[in-house]
């Protein structure tokens, strides 16, 4: 038998220890193979034995999160997830991890709260699965065995229904609109998109699964970086000629058009693939509003989120590309998309700016 993920978990509180370890070892796929309270802690454990995935706070005696990350990263690379409360300061030191190396960020279960333990569970042990899977390293693959998270996993029906066969948007217009879905790995490789557009590339939303707060920062983040304007989406925000619109943490973010203008629409509801929000629901509001005037674009992520949206984007008339495996950080989503048949190129990620370029353009 293929063996499970076996992960270590780094933090101070023992109570978030103990949870954590609850929620991770109902995953029949995944083993929580001892904790530690600090980095100095946890180096001693990494010396006993190195694990497929490390659980990282941010906060901790001694020696915070972010150092101890970096000293990994350079010393002895490990998929790393960090692990973080729901604060606004912490949301712009998560971004300094992502940018040090880490795989993925998740927040600390509220403990007690029976249903957001649940929602909690499957995004934990989704992001635990997807960093056993991320080149970080040179090291080889291990092969896991993950089973399926046995909660009911809802389509993007459960937002809006789907588009109507043989109806398409609306004619070809002069502005184009580019969707991209990402999920593990997607916060670099989304800058390294974004960095390379000029001021005036087509108008872009994007779902990156993040928690809620996070988005923000990440926005913010990419606004320093880029010639482009990027902002958390907000409700009614219009679709622009060099604005970027990310979708907020913990919420759905549709695609919406008033006439020749696009704007978006932020709301709540179920989640949809597992994730709120979700590729999946963003790039079907695209399929409805924008037909062939919008690309769709799926990037490096676990699981499927965004694959069936993006064979309805195909199929109202939209141009697709998905990420290669090769420049994939995981190769999930763009591999589910693929085999859909719903991608129309397969691109490295060096080329994916150019290719949205150079769709605007024919639009123009």
């Amino acid at each position: 038998m293929t063996r499970k993920v076996r992960v270590l978990i780094v933090d101070d509180s023992a109570t978030v220890r103990q949870t954590l370890t609850a929620v991770l070892q109902e995953d029949p796929g995944i083993e929580v193979i001892g904790s530690a309270s600090d980095p100095f802690s946890a180096a001693r454990a990494i010396a006993r034995e190195i694990p497929d995935v490390i659980t990282l706070d941010v906060e901790m005696p001694r020696m915070d999160g972010i150092t101890f990350l970096r000293k990994l990263m350079s010393q002895h690379p490990i998929p790393v997830v960090m692990c973080s409360s729901l604060t606004e300061e912490g949301s712009e030191t998560l971004m300094q991890a992502l940018e040090a190396g880490a795989v993925d960020v998740i927040l600390k279960p509220k403990i007690g709260v029976a249903d957001h333990l649940q929602e909690a569970k499957a995004r934990i042990c989704e992001a635990v699965k997807g960093a056993a899977q991320a080149r970080v390293s040179a090291r080889s693959p291990r092969p896991q065995a993950f089973s399926r998270t046995p909660e009911k996993k809802l389509t993007a029906d459960a937002m809006l229904p789907p588009p109507r066969e043989g109806v398409r948007a609306m004619a070809r217009t002069t502005e184009t609109v580019i969707c991209i879905g990402a999920s593990t790995g997607g916060t670099e490789s989304l800058r390294e998109v974004l960095q390379a557009l000029p001021s005036n590339a087509p108008g872009i939303v994007i779902v990156q699964h993040m928690p809620e707060k996070f988005t923000a920062a990440f926005a913010r983040r990419l606004n320093d970086l880029c010639a482009v304007e990027v902002k958390e989406a907000a409700d009614g925000d219009a679709v622009l000629r060099g604005r970027v619109l990310i979708a907020p943490g913990n919420m759905h973010t549709l695609l919406e058009r008033s006439g020749a203008r696009y704007y978006v629409t932020v709301k709540t509801g179920p989640l949809v693939s597992r994730h709120r929000p979700s590729v999946d629901v963003l790039f079907r509001s695209a399929a409805r509003a924008a037909g062939s005037n919008a690309v769709g674009v799926i990037m490096t992520g676990m699981g499927d989120d965004g694959a069936r949206g993006l064979d309805e984007m195909k199929q109202a008339g939209a141009y697709t590309i998905a990420q290669d495996e090769a420049t994939s950080i995981v190769f999930g989503m763009p591999k589910e998309a693929i085999a859909r048949g719903a991608a129309m190129k397969v691109l490295p990620l060096g080329r994916i700016a150019g290719e949205i370029l150079r769709l605007g353009a024919m639009a123009a």
